[in-house]
């Protein structure tokens, strides 16, 4: 639904505040009613529409007022977005240092391999 309703807040409105609904956009939405299981309701409340204005536009497709899109071998679906999958921690390779150089101006600073980052940190602080 955040996806419809960000999709919405871009829509085009008039002077009143109302949404300009777009010919092509008014004959999707009404092809989506007419699709095996739709609802009115459910179309409209997916696009924040009252369901009368749905009704409308369904009467002005019958009336030849608005062509709706071929729907020939045409279905939808409900769009299910998935839980992101978390990230997979690759274990680092081995580390075959002996030393840590820590340089800054013309001072080098040598450390075991196996200093602590938090040493290794406060010395460069200290630089």
């Amino acid at each position: 639904m955040e996806a419809t309703n960000e999709f919405l807040a871009r829509m085009p409105r008039s002077s009143d505040g109302k949404r300009r609904w777009p010919l092509e956009l008014k004959a999707r939405i009404v092809a989506e009613t007419l699709v095996e299981g739709a609802t009115v309701n459910g179309v409209a409340k997916r696009y924040g529409l009252i369901p009368s204005s749905v009704s409308d536009w369904r009467r002005m497709a019958r009336m030849g007022k608005l062509v709706l899109p071929n729907l020939d071998g045409m279905e939808f679906v409900p769009v299910q977005i998935a839980e992101p999958k978390p990230l997979e921690v690759v274990p680092a390779p081995p580390n075959n240092l002996t030393s840590v150089e820590l340089l800054k101006g013309g001072v080098t600073i040598r450390l075991a391999a196996d200093t602590p980052a938090t040493r290794i940190a406060e010395i460069v602080t200290a630089l």
